[in-house]
């Protein structure tokens, strides 16, 4: 996984991992379950959701906060 950058200094992620159709999220805290990794897909986040968080994960910018507005719950997976 790859550190993000954090150009904002106050996001809630800490790394990502970029493939064709996922993202991989891992955030500062754990959740109640115990995990903080979270992959999204196009097939349960959308394509164009998915291409919007590979573009905000690269800038170090924006990526937490479009999460949290667009697509918190569409994960495919957690650990």
């Amino acid at each position: 996984m790859q550190t993000y950058a954090n150009l904002g200094g106050d996001s809630g992620v800490v790394k990502y991992e970029i493939g064709q159709n996922y993202i991989d999220v891992e955030f500062k805290d754990r959740n109640k379950d115990g995990c903080n990794t979270y992959k999204y897909t196009y097939a349960s986040a959308g394509a164009s959701n998915i291409e919007q968080m590979k573009q905000l994960a690269a800038a170090g910018r924006g990526l937490h906060s479009f999460i949290m507005l667009n697509v918190k719950k569409d994960y495919e997976s957690k650990w």
